[in-house]
């Protein structure tokens, strides 16, 4: 995980910088995992059956795509982020093992935070903030969602350390990843702000008190930041003059063609000049689909895109479950908690992806292993009160 969301060797320089450290570090943990006699076990839900089917159903369209070696490639490159991910599902079993995990996630990612934090407040905001190259959140839009994801993850982490000082260092952790999302200039995560807001403001019972630190830190942060940052997110009411929304639209209708016409849609990386001559309204105007629902349609069809919100839903779904079940119960607060967390980053992931190519990324597949990992140690102790 630190690997994949840090990227370390991005900083180095030579033979490292491109040294495929991830794919060396898989091979040891296969081997590793074979060898070991502790236990491992591959939960059979109805969010992992869905899961599994729409892995064999992106080989299957891949199969008949409409650019078969790019396809392929990005298929490979799919299908060894779910190993690892399957591979997290196998061999974490307890509460304190989450834990790290959540760590090396939270430390990987928020890394780019507060880096991105520190950068915006030595240059007044004057720059946009961009994550590691050659990886899935380089882009600054990418990034700006990934943190949103973060943020209640770090919120939680807080909960579970007693050390006060701690607490502090991941309450700055936060300010600085909430200022590096907005120095990211990404309309799609300002959007994705509002839709968290308001959910936030729907399921808490201190609605006084979140409308006063959004209207308070929201107004701080909008009168810190630079003229150039107010013209950009002003754009978004023009989107039918702004080149960068109607060339999503135009994705999008791309998208939709190729799916109505081929069961298995156009397959990985399907964008280029001629697929678009026969599916786009504007022929010219090559753009990938910049939206995970979109995505997955024109990727993997109709039925890759039921397939893929299944998934989403029965994640969700997982996430109610465990605050059913967890709640009022001292041994699982842990596990009730981290299900609400869950929760809005998946409206974060949800909501911000519906702008940004992200259905493939990591952290969310992290996500829906964790809440799965959650719900089987809910339900084994559980259990083990009942007795």
């Amino acid at each position: 995980s630190w690997l994949s969301y840090m990227n370390p060797h991005r900083f180095t320089w030579g033979f490292a910088y491109s040294f495929p450290f991830a794919q060396v570090v898989a091979v040891v943990l296969l081997i590793a995992t074979l060898l070991s006699k502790d236990k491992k076990s591959l939960p059979i839900t109805g969010l992992t059956i869905f899961w599994i089917l729409f892995i064999l159903w992106m080989g299957f369209t891949t199969l008949f795509a409409l650019q078969p070696d790019p396809a392929l490639v990005q298929l490979i490159k799919v299908v060894k982020i779910q190993l690892i991910i399957f591979f997290t599902l196998m061999l974490i079993h307890k509460k304190e093992q989450v834990i790290a995990l959540l760590w090396v996630i939270v430390g990987s990612i928020g890394f780019f935070g507060i880096k991105g934090g520190l950068f915006t407040i030595l240059t007044a905001g004057a720059f946009r903030v961009w994550g590691p190259p050659g990886s899935f959140i380089e882009d600054n839009n990418e990034l700006a969602v990934a943190l949103l994801m973060l943020l209640p993850l770090i919120y939680y982490l807080k909960t579970q350390v007693t050390h006060i000082w701690a607490q502090r260092g991941l309450i700055l952790v936060m300010l600085l990843c909430g200022l590096s999302v907005f120095a990211s200039y990404s309309r799609g995560a300002f959007l994705t702000i509002g839709v968290m807001s308001l959910y936030l403001l729907l399921k808490t019972k201190n609605k006084v008190i979140i409308l006063t630190l959004l209207f308070i830190g929201g107004f701080l942060v909008l009168s810190f930041l630079p003229s150039q940052w107010h013209e950009r997110i002003s754009t978004i009411q023009e989107y039918e003059q702004d080149a960068s929304a109607m060339g999503r639209i135009n994705a999008w209708t791309y998208s939709v063609n190729v799916a109505n016409d081929r069961l298995t849609g156009g397959g990985f990386n399907s964008w280029s000049t001629a697929t678009f001559r026969i599916y786009a309204p504007n022929p010219n105007d090559v753009h990938a689909a910049h939206s995970i629902y979109f995505g997955v349609l024109g990727d993997h069809g109709w039925i890759g895109l039921l397939l893929f919100l299944m998934i989403l839903l029965l994640a969700w779904r997982t996430g109610v479950w465990v605050r059913k079940n967890a709640k009022g119960i001292v041994e699982l607060k842990w596990a009730y908690d981290f299900a609400y967390y869950f929760q809005i980053s998946m409206v974060a992931y949800c909501a911000g992806g519906a702008f940004l190519s992200l259905a493939y990324f990591d952290f969310p597949w992290h996500l829906f292993a964790i809440i799965l990992i959650v719900k089987k140690i809910t339900e084994e102790q559980l259990e083990t009160l009942r007795q």
